[in-house]
């Protein structure tokens, strides 16, 4: 019985993706092609951003992949992400009433550091 409960009140699906190369909010991804930059590798990273929702309409946080990616390379010092896989999760406690649901995405990949 609370099997059944918990399966009815609380709903989720998700959502996945691969990226080759995604750089800082402050960088400029042309430059850094355009002129070939060296870099060195640092190693795995992972990079997780939320947005709540209260009632369906009371908003807070932010679930957008640049702030994955920022928190991801803030963590390992680096300077972009490559071979990122991404997902995007969606959840919802009791998801007919939109009493509390939060989306989040979460990034892993190769953080680098240009030289």
């Amino acid at each position: 019985m609370v099997l059944m409960g918990a399966v009815l009140g609380l709903g989720a699906c998700s959502t996945t993706g691969n990226l080759g190369l995604v750089a800082r909010s402050s960088a400029d991804p042309s430059e850094i092609l355009r002129n070939g930059k060296p870099f060195r590798e640092i190693g795995p990273a992972r990079g997780r951003a939320c947005r709540f929702f209260a009632l369906g309409v009371l908003p807070w946080g932010d679930a957008d992949i640049q702030t994955a990616v920022d928190r991801a390379l803030q963590k390992t010092g680096g300077d972009a992400l490559l071979n990122i896989a991404t997902s995007n999760s969606h959840y919802g406690l009791i998801p007919i009433y939109h009493i509390f649901s939060w989306t989040c995405t979460e990034v892993k990949g190769t953080a680098v550091k240009f030289q």
